[in-house]
């Protein structure tokens, strides 16, 4: 056993870093998968609608947790021994993506059945329908609440300890096993994810505040 010092507070701050790509990962690919899924759910064939809503069941209905699990030993019992860093990256964005297909789809539907009979009336297909007149005004609606997802990504990629992803959490872990002083570590380690987490937070609460003066006006 040794005490906690510099440089193993220095550690924690590196370790921020992975925790950062991996949200910026998990984010980005659940991202991209969550807007097919919102698109499918909006889609005018059914067969689609039914195939993103079994998808966004399965994974708002399972934990977290178990998905990694899933995702990290079924890689290789598969033989593709993806490792803990690409399977964090995977099991965070397949979840990803079934949130933000909700949150997504539902800024969708909330644009004004009018602006998009117009456009129809005008002679637009789905594709530039979607992508000039209901994608830039459901975007306007979807940012709050995404950034508030955003915030519990961020959380969340504290799972990925699990499988041995070494980010903030995991490497409080590590920190502790050698220092056995956890209400020190594990303190800090939450103060690291809440100076993350709470510009997110602020952000997300101006922005809905300015929605709302908008659409008051």
């Amino acid at each position: 056993m040794r005490s906690f010092g510099w440089t193993d507070f220095l550690f924690l701050l590196l370790a921020i870093r992975w925790t950062l790509v991996l949200s910026a990962g998990a984010f980005l690919f659940g991202g991209l998968l969550g807007l097919a899924i919102a698109l499918m759910r909006v889609s005018g064939q059914r067969w689609l609608r039914w195939i993103a809503i079994g998808y966004i069941r399965v994974f708002q209905g399972t934990p977290l947790l178990l998905q990694l699990f899933l995702v990290f030993f079924g890689s290789d019992l598969l033989g593709l021994g993806l490792g803990p860093y690409v399977s964090a990256i995977l099991g965070l964005s397949l979840n990803a993506g079934a949130f933000l297909g909700e949150i997504w789809r539902g800024s969708i539907q909330a644009v004004a059945p009018g602006q998009t009979e117009a456009a129809r009336a005008l002679g637009l297909h789905y594709g530039p329908l979607m992508l000039k007149i209901v994608l830039p005004q459901a975007l306007r609606l979807a940012t709050a609440p995404t950034v508030g997802f955003l915030v519990n990504l961020v959380k969340s990629t504290s799972l990925a300890a699990v499988i041995g992803f070494v980010e903030l959490t995991r490497a409080g872990q590590l920190l502790n096993n050698a220092t056995f002083q956890p209400f020190t570590i594990f303190g800090i380690v939450a103060l690291l994810y809440f100076l993350l987490c709470f510009p997110l937070t602020l952000a997300s609460r101006r922005l809905e505040a300015r929605l709302a003066s908008a659409y008051a006006r």
